[in-house]
């Protein structure tokens, strides 16, 4: 065992230190634990809502996609600026968004 020297009179003039092996944390202990006993972090009910607001925010941008025109000459304000993509589509991806939460908020049950 190696010996270090310190420079305060109080303290011992030679203290132990443990070799570098036994100081090191393995790095390896993450690696070798088994996640199988562990509880899945939401419940079945958390795991169907957060589907149900991706497949509403992937609807949000489907709608909001598209306004190509045949003719690039021509400017087609009508079906760039439609209701559809200018309101309704943002609309529906904060919808999703907020059901994402509510997901992600929600307790589970104490019957399951």
């Amino acid at each position: 065992m190696s010996t270090q020297k310190t420079s305060d009179p109080k303290v011992a003039a030679t203290t132990p230190v443990k070799p570098a092996e036994s100081v090191r944390t393995s790095s390896n202990t993450l690696k070798n634990k088994s996640f199988q006993g562990l509880p899945f972090l939401f419940d079945k009910q958390n795991y169907m809502w957060m589907a149900i607001g991706l497949v509403v925010i992937i609807a949000g941008y489907a709608m909001m996609s598209g306004g190509r025109s045949a003719d690039p000459n021509v400017f087609d304000g009508e079906g760039l600026y439609s209701f559809r993509r200018i309101t309704l589509a943002p609309i529906m991806i904060i919808v999703g968004l907020a059901i994402e939460g509510y997901a992600i908020m929600k307790k589970p049950s104490a019957n399951g």
